[in-house]
């Protein structure tokens, strides 16, 4: 094989050919963990969404007050990060004939994705807290605003131009002028009565309504969509985001995430939702590990598989 993918756990991990000499022209070992392999957090139990609270997301998530949000985004980033890895290493193979360790952490994963926080606390000691979807820096209005039918709308002007196409959406063109708050500096010291009217704009129409408006002057705004409204987007189908399997086990039809990204040539698709529990387990064991019929009886008699 390519190379063996292997995922650790504080509790469990396959064992590694450590002493394979060096420049074994293949691709060793992908290795995507919790944590890492200094022993530090060797007692830290993983489980969704505690990488993204050590990595800071979920301190960030949430409204400014109350409790923070939370993000299972780890297991995905880190499968990618290490699916990057392995091409990565691949590429050195074909190159040098040598193969080396990939080594990936779910924590790391979501911490690469923080935008500024490292370097601006490093040059200025700034600590940046959740503050809510309504503030930032560098655009206003900016935020998460309740439509009249109770769905939500996402609207950013991070220029005065945007905005200006904003208050052309809302009929109040008066907003962008320079008396009123057509210089972002303007806006971003009056955030909050900016943000007051957009928000009882919202709410005095259909989401709908208000994306048709926004979107004939080139306004930036987009829905906040929940599952059922992913189901009736029209960019999702007309994409194809959504595929259907069918699932003999459960005698029904599953509509999942198809695959991306898309390839021109060698397009990816989806035979089943996964195996069964132990359904390789022999296929591993003789396969892989070279295991004979002894040696697996004598695992199952112990119940370890």
């Amino acid at each position: 094989i390519p190379f063996v993918s292997e995922i650790l756990h504080p509790l469990i991990g396959f064992p590694i050919d450590h002493d394979a000499p060096p420049g074994t022209p293949r691709a060793r070992t992908v290795r995507m963990k919790s944590f890492d392999g200094t022993k530090i957090y060797v007692n830290f139990m993983p489980a969704k969404g505690l990488q993204a609270g050590q990595s800071a997301p979920t301190v960030l998530s949430g409204p400014g007050v109350g409790l923070p949000g939370s993000t299972t985004l780890g297991d995905y980033l880190t499968g990618l990060y290490g699916c990057l890895g392995v091409l990565m290493a691949l590429r050195h193979r074909e190159m040098t004939g040598e193969g080396q360790y990939v080594d990936a952490a779910l924590y790391e994963s979501v911490f690469r994705c923080t935008d500024e926080l490292a370097p601006a606390y490093s040059m200025f000691g700034m600590v940046r807290e959740r503050h809510g979807p309504t503030h930032n820096d560098f655009a206003c209005p900016y935020g998460h605003f309740p439509t009249k039918d109770g769905k939500w709308i996402a609207i950013a002007c991070a220029t005065d131009k945007l905005f200006e196409r904003l208050a052309s959406a809302m009929g109040r063109p008066e907003l962008a002028s320079s008396s009123l708050y057509g210089d972002q500096k303007t806006r971003l010291e009056n955030r909050h009565d900016v943000n007051e009217i957009v928000r009882d704009w919202c709410g005095s129409l259909n989401r709908e309504d208000i994306l048709q408006r926004c979107f004939a002057t080139g306004a930036p705004a987009g829905p906040l969509n929940n599952i059922a409204d992913i189901f009736g987007d029209r960019q999702f189908h007309a994409r194809r985001n959504l595929t259907a399997i069918d699932e003999p086990d459960l005698g029904e039809t599953i509509i999942v995430p198809t695959t991306i990204p898309r390839l021109s040539e060698t397009p990816g698709e989806i035979r089943h939702l996964g195996p069964k529990l132990g359904e390789h387990t022999e296929e591993v064991l003789t396969g892989l590990l070279g295991m004979d019929e002894q040696q697996i009886a004598e695992l199952k008699r112990k119940r370890v598989v």
